[in-house]
Protein backbone atom coordinates (compact mmCIF):
# COMPACT_ATOMS: atom_id res chain seq x y z
CA UNK A 1 0.00 0.00 0.00
CA UNK A 2 1.45 3.47 -0.96
CA UNK A 3 0.08 7.04 0.30
CA UNK A 4 1.53 10.08 -0.53
CA UNK A 5 0.36 13.64 0.47
CA UNK A 6 0.03 16.51 -1.74
CA UNK A 7 -0.72 19.43 0.25
CA UNK A 8 -1.03 22.26 -2.32
CA UNK A 9 -3.93 19.87 -3.36
CA UNK A 10 -5.63 19.19 0.10
CA UNK A 11 -5.72 15.89 -1.25
CA UNK A 12 -4.55 12.30 0.40
CA UNK A 13 -4.11 9.58 -1.87
CA UNK A 14 -3.46 6.09 -1.48
CA UNK A 15 -2.45 3.45 -3.72
CA UNK A 16 -3.73 -0.13 -2.57
CA UNK A 17 -4.54 -3.45 -4.13
CA UNK A 18 -8.28 -3.68 -4.40
CA UNK A 19 -9.51 -6.84 -3.36
CA UNK A 20 -12.78 -8.77 -3.08
CA UNK A 21 -15.99 -8.30 -5.52
CA UNK A 22 -17.13 -4.89 -3.84
CA UNK A 23 -13.73 -3.17 -4.54
CA UNK A 24 -14.34 -4.66 -7.97
CA UNK A 25 -17.26 -3.23 -8.76
CA UNK A 26 -15.56 -0.23 -7.53
CA UNK A 27 -13.03 -0.70 -10.26
CA UNK A 28 -15.28 -2.06 -13.13
CA UNK A 29 -17.75 1.43 -11.97
CA UNK A 30 -15.42 3.40 -12.66
CA UNK A 31 -14.29 2.52 -15.82
CA UNK A 32 -17.98 2.31 -17.02
CA UNK A 33 -18.18 5.85 -16.09
CA UNK A 34 -14.97 6.71 -17.83
CA UNK A 35 -15.13 4.63 -20.96
CA UNK A 36 -18.73 5.25 -21.80
CA UNK A 37 -18.70 8.69 -21.17
CA UNK A 38 -15.39 9.68 -23.25
CA UNK A 39 -15.06 7.21 -26.02
CA UNK A 40 -18.95 6.26 -25.89
CA UNK A 41 -17.64 2.64 -25.56
CA UNK A 42 -20.46 -0.06 -26.00
CA UNK A 43 -19.39 -2.30 -22.94
CA UNK A 44 -20.27 -5.35 -21.60
CA UNK A 45 -22.23 -4.63 -18.42
CA UNK A 46 -24.40 -1.24 -19.52
CA UNK A 47 -27.02 -2.06 -17.99
CA UNK A 48 -25.85 -2.43 -14.35
CA UNK A 49 -23.39 0.65 -14.89
CA UNK A 50 -20.39 -1.66 -15.16
CA UNK A 51 -17.63 -2.29 -17.86
CA UNK A 52 -16.44 -6.44 -17.33
CA UNK A 53 -14.83 -9.10 -19.16
CA UNK A 54 -14.06 -12.38 -18.79
CA UNK A 55 -10.18 -11.34 -17.94
CA UNK A 56 -11.28 -9.03 -14.41
CA UNK A 57 -11.54 -12.33 -12.17
CA UNK A 58 -8.28 -13.86 -13.56
CA UNK A 59 -6.28 -10.10 -12.68
CA UNK A 60 -5.00 -7.90 -9.77
CA UNK A 61 -6.62 -5.15 -9.64
CA UNK A 62 -5.11 -1.77 -7.91
CA UNK A 63 -5.84 1.72 -7.30
CA UNK A 64 -5.70 5.41 -5.99
CA UNK A 65 -8.17 6.04 -3.73
CA UNK A 66 -9.10 9.74 -2.06
CA UNK A 67 -8.84 8.91 1.36
CA UNK A 68 -11.05 11.87 2.27
CA UNK A 69 -13.99 11.69 0.15
CA UNK A 70 -13.57 7.74 0.19
CA UNK A 71 -13.25 7.64 -3.88
CA UNK A 72 -11.61 5.52 -6.43
CA UNK A 73 -10.52 7.87 -8.50
CA UNK A 74 -7.88 5.77 -10.52
CA UNK A 75 -7.65 1.75 -11.47
CA UNK A 76 -5.81 -0.26 -13.43
CA UNK A 77 -6.04 -4.24 -13.56
CA UNK A 78 -2.68 -6.31 -13.75
CA UNK A 79 -2.52 -10.02 -16.21
CA UNK A 80 1.09 -11.85 -15.57
CA UNK A 81 2.54 -14.38 -17.79
CA UNK A 82 1.46 -17.69 -16.03
CA UNK A 83 -2.32 -16.85 -15.64
CA UNK A 84 -2.39 -15.82 -19.31
CA UNK A 85 -0.34 -19.37 -20.16
CA UNK A 86 -3.65 -20.91 -18.29
CA UNK A 87 -5.90 -18.69 -20.36
CA UNK A 88 -4.01 -19.06 -23.78
CA UNK A 89 -3.53 -15.81 -24.22
CA UNK A 90 -3.03 -12.28 -22.81
CA UNK A 91 -5.94 -9.66 -23.54
CA UNK A 92 -3.91 -7.79 -25.93
CA UNK A 93 -3.28 -10.79 -28.20
CA UNK A 94 -7.19 -10.63 -28.56
CA UNK A 95 -5.75 -7.34 -31.22
CA UNK A 96 -2.27 -7.57 -31.95
CA UNK A 97 -0.53 -10.84 -33.13
CA UNK A 98 2.51 -9.98 -31.13
CA UNK A 99 5.35 -11.49 -32.63
CA UNK A 100 8.74 -11.74 -30.38
CA UNK A 101 7.10 -12.37 -27.57
CA UNK A 102 7.94 -16.23 -26.58
CA UNK A 103 11.40 -14.87 -27.16
CA UNK A 104 11.42 -12.45 -24.03
CA UNK A 105 11.42 -15.24 -21.47
CA UNK A 106 11.08 -13.67 -18.39
CA UNK A 107 8.17 -12.59 -16.50
CA UNK A 108 5.69 -10.37 -18.09
CA UNK A 109 2.85 -8.29 -16.35
CA UNK A 110 0.32 -7.21 -19.06
CA UNK A 111 -1.68 -3.64 -18.12
CA UNK A 112 -5.11 -2.74 -18.91
CA UNK A 113 -7.91 -0.77 -18.68
CA UNK A 114 -6.59 1.59 -17.19
CA UNK A 115 -8.49 5.11 -15.90
CA UNK A 116 -8.34 8.08 -14.53
CA UNK A 117 -11.34 10.17 -12.89
CA UNK A 118 -11.56 13.81 -14.88
CA UNK A 119 -10.93 15.43 -11.65
CA UNK A 120 -8.18 13.63 -10.60
CA UNK A 121 -6.09 13.33 -13.92
CA UNK A 122 -2.96 15.07 -12.61
CA UNK A 123 0.88 13.70 -11.66
CA UNK A 124 0.07 13.30 -8.17
CA UNK A 125 -2.59 10.71 -9.55
CA UNK A 126 -0.50 9.08 -11.62
CA UNK A 127 2.60 9.05 -9.41
CA UNK A 128 0.49 7.03 -6.64
CA UNK A 129 -0.58 4.58 -8.99
CA UNK A 130 2.70 4.07 -10.75
CA UNK A 131 4.06 3.60 -7.54
CA UNK A 132 1.54 0.38 -6.41
CA UNK A 133 2.30 -0.73 -9.90
CA UNK A 134 5.92 -0.73 -9.19
CA UNK A 135 5.58 -2.24 -6.38
CA UNK A 136 3.36 -5.41 -7.75
CA UNK A 137 6.33 -5.46 -10.47
CA UNK A 138 8.51 -5.75 -7.57
CA UNK A 139 7.05 -8.24 -5.72
CA UNK A 140 6.75 -10.69 -8.83
CA UNK A 141 10.06 -9.70 -10.19
CA UNK A 142 8.44 -8.73 -13.51
CA UNK A 143 11.25 -7.73 -16.42
CA UNK A 144 8.51 -6.52 -19.08
CA UNK A 145 5.12 -4.58 -18.84
CA UNK A 146 2.92 -4.58 -21.34
CA UNK A 147 -0.13 -3.59 -22.63
CA UNK A 148 -2.06 -0.90 -24.61
CA UNK A 149 -3.01 2.52 -24.53
CA UNK A 150 -5.95 4.18 -26.21
CA UNK A 151 -6.81 7.25 -28.33
CA UNK A 152 -10.03 8.49 -28.99
CA UNK A 153 -11.68 7.51 -32.58
CA UNK A 154 -14.87 9.64 -32.18
CA UNK A 155 -13.16 12.12 -34.64
CA UNK A 156 -13.06 9.29 -37.25
CA UNK A 157 -9.17 8.64 -36.72
CA UNK A 158 -7.55 12.09 -37.55
CA UNK A 159 -6.10 12.34 -34.20
CA UNK A 160 -4.76 9.01 -33.93
CA UNK A 161 -3.19 9.15 -37.52
CA UNK A 162 -2.10 12.53 -36.04
CA UNK A 163 -0.69 11.14 -32.51
CA UNK A 164 0.69 8.12 -33.93
CA UNK A 165 2.69 10.48 -36.44
CA UNK A 166 4.47 11.69 -33.35
CA UNK A 167 4.77 8.78 -31.71
CA UNK A 168 6.76 6.89 -34.32
CA UNK A 169 9.47 9.17 -33.97
CA UNK A 170 10.37 8.96 -30.48
CA UNK A 171 9.23 5.93 -29.38
CA UNK A 172 8.85 3.58 -31.98
CA UNK A 173 11.01 0.15 -31.41
CA UNK A 174 10.36 -3.42 -32.93
CA UNK A 175 13.35 -4.52 -32.32
CA UNK A 176 12.03 -7.07 -28.97
CA UNK A 177 8.36 -7.41 -30.16
CA UNK A 178 6.62 -6.21 -32.93
CA UNK A 179 2.97 -5.89 -32.50
CA UNK A 180 0.95 -6.24 -35.76
CA UNK A 181 -2.99 -4.87 -35.60
CA UNK A 182 -5.54 -7.59 -36.35
CA UNK A 183 -7.77 -4.33 -37.45
CA UNK A 184 -5.50 -1.70 -38.64
CA UNK A 185 -6.89 1.83 -38.72
CA UNK A 186 -9.07 3.09 -41.63
CA UNK A 187 -7.07 4.90 -44.45
CA UNK A 188 -7.00 8.33 -44.12
CA UNK A 189 -5.59 11.63 -45.60
CA UNK A 190 -4.30 13.74 -43.06
CA UNK A 191 -5.19 17.51 -42.86
CA UNK A 192 -1.29 19.48 -42.71
CA UNK A 193 -3.19 21.70 -39.99
CA UNK A 194 -3.96 18.80 -37.36
CA UNK A 195 -2.04 18.82 -33.98
CA UNK A 196 -1.92 15.82 -32.20
CA UNK A 197 -2.72 16.06 -28.35
CA UNK A 198 -0.84 12.79 -26.95
CA UNK A 199 -3.69 11.27 -24.71
CA UNK A 200 -2.67 11.55 -20.76
CA UNK A 201 -2.41 8.18 -20.04
CA UNK A 202 -0.14 7.47 -22.87
CA UNK A 203 1.81 10.32 -22.78
CA UNK A 204 2.26 9.14 -19.24
CA UNK A 205 4.02 5.48 -20.37
CA UNK A 206 5.62 6.99 -22.78
CA UNK A 207 7.61 9.26 -19.14
CA UNK A 208 8.11 5.80 -17.81
CA UNK A 209 10.23 4.84 -20.64
CA UNK A 210 7.68 2.56 -22.85
CA UNK A 211 8.41 1.94 -26.76
CA UNK A 212 5.40 1.70 -28.98
CA UNK A 213 6.03 -1.82 -30.77
CA UNK A 214 3.75 -1.25 -33.87
CA UNK A 215 0.67 0.26 -35.75
CA UNK A 216 -2.27 1.14 -33.67
CA UNK A 217 -5.12 -1.45 -33.63
CA UNK A 218 -8.84 0.00 -34.34
CA UNK A 219 -11.46 -1.01 -31.52
CA UNK A 220 -14.76 -0.24 -33.06
CA UNK A 221 -16.30 -1.58 -29.42
CA UNK A 222 -14.41 1.10 -27.75
CA UNK A 223 -13.88 3.71 -30.57
CA UNK A 224 -10.45 3.97 -29.48
CA UNK A 225 -7.38 3.18 -31.80
CA UNK A 226 -5.05 0.89 -29.07
CA UNK A 227 -1.59 1.45 -28.93
CA UNK A 228 1.02 -1.72 -27.59
CA UNK A 229 3.31 -0.40 -25.96
CA UNK A 230 6.48 -2.25 -23.95
CA UNK A 231 8.23 -1.22 -20.94
CA UNK A 232 11.77 -2.83 -19.76
CA UNK A 233 12.51 -2.53 -16.36
CA UNK A 234 15.93 -1.76 -16.68
CA UNK A 235 15.15 1.28 -19.45
CA UNK A 236 12.64 2.97 -17.05
CA UNK A 237 13.08 6.74 -17.11
CA UNK A 238 15.79 7.47 -14.07
CA UNK A 239 12.64 9.79 -12.42
CA UNK A 240 10.31 6.86 -11.72
CA UNK A 241 12.69 4.29 -11.61
CA UNK A 242 13.22 4.77 -7.49
CA UNK A 243 9.69 3.31 -7.43
CA UNK A 244 10.78 -0.27 -8.76
CA UNK A 245 13.39 -0.46 -6.16
CA UNK A 246 13.94 -4.27 -6.82
CA UNK A 247 16.95 -5.06 -8.82
CA UNK A 248 17.06 -4.76 -12.28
Amino acid sequence: MTTLEFPRMTRRLQGERLYGQDALREAQALRYQVFSSEFGARLEGAETGLDHDDFDPYCHHIGVRDMDSGMLVATTRLLDSPTAARLGRFYSEGEFNLQGLAELDAPILEIGRTCVHPAYRNGATIAVLWAELAEAMNQGGYRYLMGCASIPMRDGGIQALAVMQRLRERYLSTDLLHARPKNPLPSLELPENVTAEIPALLKAYMRLGAKICGEPCWDPDFQVADVFILLKRDELCPRYARHFKAAV
